[in-house]
């Protein structure tokens, strides 16, 4: 069962027993994933930002969007309009696909990991994740990288607080860092 099925026939049967909502169009639901690295080396090397691109499209199956300096900041060495970055933002198939291959695949690859941090849920229930490295994803081959860098993974939702958020992503099998007695 796809990660979109079982949403559709089982998170959101739970979600309005568990949060007593009567609508089912109100449960909440994951928006969008929004997939960026940062490559402030871009300042120096200009060919970076072309293998992060390869490297995130690899990942996540979509073309990539390079983001730009908004303001200059003299102490990096950055201008106004300077490349210093790459950005996705996944919806719809390519969405539930990344999502499902996050939780089954990705986070049981991680080192040492006890769960991702209550933290890691902001105050509109969305859900921040940051990877130390690239090669946790099952795509990228250690051999072909030049380099290992982190990306940052958000995942949008409609929901409206924290505690609703977690509750979501609970549900759909983010495991989360149990609490000390």
């Amino acid at each position: 069962m796809s990660i979109k099925e079982y949403y559709n026939q089982e998170v959101r049967k739970k979600m309005m027993k568990d949060l007593n909502i009567a609508n089912q169009l109100a449960v909440p639901g994951v928006l969008k994933i929004v997939v960026n690295v940062g490559a402030g080396e871009a300042v120096t090397n200009k060919g970076v930002i072309a293998k992060i691109q390869e490297q995130v499209q690899t990942i996540t199956g979509q073309k990539t969007v390079v983001t730009k300096a908004r303001r200059s900041v003299s102490a990096f060495k950055i201008r106004e309009g300077l490349p210093i970055g790459v950005k996705v933002t996944l919806r719809g198939k390519y969405m539930y696909d990344f999502l499902e291959k996050l939780i089954k695949i990705v986070i049981p690859r991680l080192k040492d990991f006890r769960g991702v941090k209550v933290s890691s849920v902001d105050n509109h229930g969305n859900l921040n994740i940051g990877f130390t490295e690239q090669t946790i994803f099952p795509e990228i081959e250690f051999d072909k990288i030049d380099k290992i860098r982190g990306l940052q993974v958000t995942v949008v939702t409609n929901s409206k607080s924290h505690e609703i958020g977690r509750k979501l992503f609970e549900t759909l099998g983010i495991p989360f860092v149990k609490s000390a007695p």
